[in-house]
């Protein structure tokens, strides 16, 4: 034990050095400014004012839970000796050890946890007179704090995290302090919770490992054609374009849950964009770069390699979003070159900005376009941050209790290491995205200008598939719903995926796990829409191929890269997607 503790004493001096070299970022992207807080204040203290009998009975309500709590406490403990009260107070998973019901120190702290957290609830739902988006904002980060204090963070207070120091003389302690610093130095002092054991996976070898070849390669992107595994193929060739925020292969992660491999199975001539993870050098690129330099240039590519007018294409999340401004650009240059789109998740509606809107308020976007201005990029540290901290306890608190207080390594997890290996954006396209299309929601409302076109939802008029998650919190189904109503297109296929952003895209038939609705009305509001809608057990991979199936024409001989002459450039997965997201 001691000499353990020797060792976290050394530790300790690292971790200094690592803090102090610390790049750091723009401060306004931490939290929100003292205003926000300070409003709240005054609206609470406005309404004790005017109304001095709602404010006593807050105060009043807690005192007496509070003293109530440590006299029962007391009372359990003078008639019963060293046990908990019989009331071990609500459940709640983060409290999954024994000693939180049984032992009267974890158990007094754990309740009275639960009495401060509903205590500041109560005081942000009742602050009235507050302008709706700040106390929408006020609630997010009031539940941050909520989140931050629970005392399983803490070592004092968790019982899991003492009961393994003295089970191992303190060496959980010592690999705890390890795995620290081994993240802070990964990001340059920036604490990113390592979610997945990045040892464990190799891209082409356990992870990525369809056979295919980049046959194409610009400065934003590499085409990867994958090999056939058919003796005939559907004449039309598939095109996908995934989001540049991650790696394309979440739609590869294994041969058991890989898109990629099921799509090819069914006899489908499968191409898939990889981008280039940008770096300073690429600070000026904007949305019309993606566009020309990635998608004109990839269908192109594509319809040269397979001899064809028309392919087929798919955008997943931002890529969807995209595409949809693609196909009102194609239509506004008289180029007919997709015969039909397939939308993953793809937010064109962001009048809603659902859980974004504590980061989508100009404070927060001025802090990164700061960022952007100094570093050239927004680097992916900010983003994985950001989207960590709306399931701040899956993502955040509980990862970080077992990696820097239990000493444990993160699991062999590969949707982890996809998770974890993230992306930058140049900072034009990531300000075009935020102040255009979040903020000032332009592409469905009055346009969005580009590249010398004004883009419009009205004039995606090609025959269309647009796939959903029930319970996704990046882009709310509700939200792609309302924004697929707008496209032109007369033919509109809407699928409602159960599961979220990821699992309820990443649905292989095998697994028979999440099923999904249907509906052909999509005049209804999106609630009647699901209300009336059908239930169909089991993945909508099967759904989306049938109706592909029409649209892909004719089988042919199979085709293998390099088929057309041109030479293949390196094997599958390319090399773009091997370049670490680093600043």
């Amino acid at each position: 034990m001691n000499e353990n503790f020797k060792k976290i004493e050394e530790l300790s001096q690292r971790l200094l050095r690592v803090i102090s070299n610390r790049k750091g970022h723009n401060a306004s992207l931490d939290a929100p400014g003292p205003e926000l807080f300070a409003n709240a204040a005054a609206a609470y203290w406005k309404e004790g004012v005017s109304n001095p009998a709602r404010l006593i009975e807050h105060q009043m309500g807690y005192w007496t839970k509070a003293v109530t709590h440590f006299m029962e406490a007391q009372q359990a403990f003078a008639m019963h000796g060293f046990k908990a009260p019989e009331n071990p107070g609500p459940s709640d998973r983060r409290f999954k050890n024994p000693l939180w019901e049984t032992h009267p120190y974890f158990n007094f702290i754990k309740q009275q946890y639960q009495i401060n957290s509903d205590a500041i609830r109560a005081a942000v739902d009742d602050a009235v007179d507050l302008d709706p988006m700040e106390k929408k904002r006020l609630k997010y980060f009031s539940q941050q704090i909520i989140d931050m204090m629970a005392p399983t963070n803490y070592l004092a207070t968790n019982p899991d995290v003492l009961e393994k120091a003295l089970e191992t003389e303190g060496e959980s302690l010592v690999k705890g302090l390890e795995n620290l610093i081994a993240d802070l130095e990964a990001n340059d002092g920036e604490l990113v919770v390592k979610l997945a054991d990045e040892k464990a996976f190799a891209l082409g070898e356990n992870i990525a490992t369809s056979e295919g070849s980049v046959v194409f390669r610009n400065r934003m992107m590499e085409v990867i054609q994958y090999k056939p595994l058919t003796e005939q193929v559907h004449e039309i060739p598939l095109l996908i374009f995934p989001p540049w925020i991650n790696k394309f292969y979440i739609l590869d992660l294994k041969a058991q849950n890989s898109l990629i491999r099921w799509l090819s199975e069914q006899g489908y001539t499968v191409f898939v964009v990889s981008w280039i993870n940008p770096d300073a050098t690429y600070a000026d690129v904007g949305m019309e770069d993606y566009v020309l330099d990635g998608y004109v240039a990839a269908i192109n590519e594509v319809k040269k390699i397979t001899d064809q007018k028309q392919i087929n294409v798919v955008g997943y999340c931002i890529a969807g979003t995209t595409l949809a401004m693609v196909l009102s650009w194609l239509k506004q240059e008289g180029d007919n070159s997709i015969k039909s789109a397939t939308f993953f998740t793809a937010l064109t509606d962001f009048s809603d900005q659902g859980e974004f809107t504590p980061f989508l308020q100009n404070d927060f976007i001025d802090g990164i376009e700061e960022e952007v201005k100094d570093k050239g990029i927004l680097p992916s540290v900010i983003m994985a941050r950001t989207f960590s901290y709306l399931r701040s306890n899956d993502l955040v608190y509980s990862p970080a209790i077992k990696s820097y207080m239990m000493g444990e390594a993160p699991p062999a997890f590969d949707l982890l290491y996809w998770n974890g290996d993230g992306a930058n954006l140049p900072g034009k396209m990531a300000m075009q995205y935020l102040r255009g299309l979040c903020q000032r929601n332009e592409l469905s409302t009055t346009g969005f200008d580009l590249g010398g076109h004004h883009l419009v939802l009205d004039e995606v008029d090609v025959p269309l598939f647009a796939v959903t998650c029930e319970t996704d919190h990046i882009a709310a189904w509700k939200d792609c719903y309302r924004g697929v109503q707008l496209m032109g297109s007369k033919d509109r296929t809407f699928v409602l995926s159960e599961s979220g952003h990821i699992a309820g895209i990443v649905n292989p038939p095998s697994k028979n796990k999440y099923g999904h609705y249907t509906n052909d009305d999509l005049t209804l509001s999106a609630s009647d829409w699901q209300q009336s809608g059908e239930y169909h057990k089991g993945s909508w991979w099967p759904r989306w191929e049938k109706w592909l199936n029409k649209r892909s024409g004719k089988m042919i001989p199979a085709r293998n890269p390099g088929d057309d002459g041109r030479k293949l450039l390196e094997d599958a997965p390319g090399t773009y997607v091997r370049i670490r997201a680093s600043i």
